[in-house]
């Protein structure tokens, strides 16, 4: 393989991003030196958090006009200059949207097609998953008979947290953008009730769910919704601020922030979820989520689409909130 196709930044998007913003191009692949690996991509992951990237607010740095798209792929190793993984083996990395890159295998992850599809490294084992995992558990707490409420919580993180919620004993709702969204979260993940935030009154709706209150609130949204949660919480309750899908396109319009009233009435804790300082509990995770799966206690909804000269419009439809589930691009079979 001589040439790598890749996806490019071509100018920093305002607003919601659009496929003129990306740009393909092909570079020369290199021989892999000691300790890389020549990789053909399967997988490339779409995440909300490389739209803070491409404005430069995301704390682990600004994409310049120019660059690859950054992010995690699963890939399929071809050449091999590492004692560690060998032709054939699969491996996480975060290797960007390319179709052969030069991976360092300290950087890299075995990845078992024998537990779950490899695609799931990408979702419910991996990032996603993580976030979701040590976000509710490390930082939210959560107790049998806590009543959870999740937003986006039809989408990779949100359904996580949702569905380790029930298993820990929770009751839990979630809010999400479509009835069909809310229809898979209580039918098929098995919620407790769904609110379409865009049908009538958030605030009444969790009134009507919540009577007494929250006790955890999971955060992935932000904006006029994070305002609305905080007037809602019960006594002690615990907020885990995650994302922020409701200002990631208008990254200069800072909305005002929830009345502190809100947080000392309630006695409340606010803690700021970052999936980088809970990297030890990655293969914990893993273990427990496998296991979930196998046993139909998780449930996960992928949104793949093929091609990575696509992945441009894929993620446009995702920073516009039109997928559906884990937003993925399939670049090899």
């Amino acid at each position: 393989m001589s040439e790598s196709t890749q996806v490019l930044l071509k100018r920093r998007s305002e607003g919601v991003p659009v496929p003129e913003d990306f740009e393909l191009a092909t570079a020369p692949v290199p021989e892999p030196a000691d300790g890389q690996l020549l990789a053909e991509t399967l997988f490339v992951s779409l995440d909300p958090y490389l739209r803070g990237r491409i404005s430069g607010r995301h704390l682990s740095g600004a994409l310049q006009p120019g660059d690859m798209m950054s992010g995690e792929a699963v890939s399929r190793v071809l050449v091999s200059r590492s004692d560690k993984f060998k032709p054939g083996d699969i491996v996480a990395a975060m290797s960007g949207w390319q179709s052969h890159p030069i991976i360092e295998a300290a950087g890299a992850r075995r990845v078992d097609p024998d537990i779950a599809p490899v695609s799931t490294t990408l979702g419910i084992l991996g990032m996603p998953g993580l976030t979701a995992y040590a976000g509710l558990l490390r930082l939210g707490e959560p107790k049998p008979g806590d009543t959870l409420v999740v937003s986006a919580a039809s989408g990779p993180v949100g359904s996580m947290v949702a569905q380790i919620g029930k298993i820990k004993g929770c009751r839990v709702i979630g809010i999400a953008g479509s009835d069909e969204k809310c229809r898979w979260v209580t039918e098929t993940a098995g919620m407790d009730g769904c609110i379409n935030y865009k049908d009538g009154d958030l605030r009444e709706a969790i009134s009507q769910y919540c009577p007494e209150g929250l006790d955890i609130y999971f955060d992935n949204v932000g904006g006029d919704m994070l305002q609305a949660m905080m007037e809602h919480l019960a006594i002690g309750a615990r907020v885990v601020l995650c994302g922020l899908m409701a200002q990631y396109n208008n990254p200069g319009e800072m909305p005002p922030g929830p009345n502190p009233a809100w947080i000392i009435k309630a006695r409340a804790t606010v803690r700021g979820m970052v999936v980088y300082d809970h990297e030890d509990l990655r293969w914990q995770m893993v273990s427990d989520c496998a296991r979930w799966l196998a046993d139909g206690r998780i449930k996960y909804i992928e949104d793949i689409t093929d091609g990575l000269e696509n992945a441009p419009e894929a993620f446009c439809r995702l920073m516009s909130g039109q997928n559906f589930g884990k937003a993925l691009v399939r670049v090899a079979e």
